[in-house]
Order: C-alpha cells, then sequence, then structure tokens
C-alpha cells in the first residue's frame, strides 16, 4: 500500500535500531521548514511505538504511517 503524502526529506534508518531512529528523526525534523513534511523509513520492529511516543512527546503531527516488506514508513510534519 502506497500513500500520496508527499515527502520534502526522506530519512532512511534501515538497519538500524533504538535509539537511533528517534534520534536521528529527532534532528532531520530540525533540517525542515513548520509544515513540511518529514518521511522516515525503518526496520526496527520497536519503531511504530517509539515512533509514536516520539511524536506524543514532541507535539510534530505523525500523519500517517504504514509497514510494507518488512519497512516502517513514518510521515511526520513539522508543528514548531
Amino acid at each position: 500500500m502506497s500513500t500520496d503524502i508527499v515527502a520534502d526529506e526522506v530519512l532512511d534508518c534501515t538497519g538500524l535500531l533504538c535509539p537511533i531512529p528517534v534520534v536521528k528523526t529527532s534532528r532531520a525534523i530540525k533540517g525542515i521548514e513548520v509544515g513540511q513534511v518529514l518521511k522516515m523509513i525503518a526496520t526496527d520492529p520497536g519503531a511504530p511505538p517509539d515512533m509514536e511516543a516520539w511524536s506524543r512527546q514532541t507535539g510534530h503531527d505523525l500523519i500517517h504511517q504504514n509497514s510494507e516488506d518488512g519497512r516502517f514508513n513514518f510521515w511526520f510534519r513539522r508543528t514548531k
């Protein structure tokens, strides 16, 4: 299943384990403008709950997530 969300930046965290995807996402979202979208790709099975918690804690919107072919895809909108 694909999505029509257009990402302004893509961060590939394939093969990285917690907490590295969270750390890299935190850094990457600071590099885009408020309102832009960051797509993060991970293979760590712990990524979905980690990224949902990160979104709640930071206030950045998790606008969509899915899983396909062993990869977890997340789209975040920078809010501040």
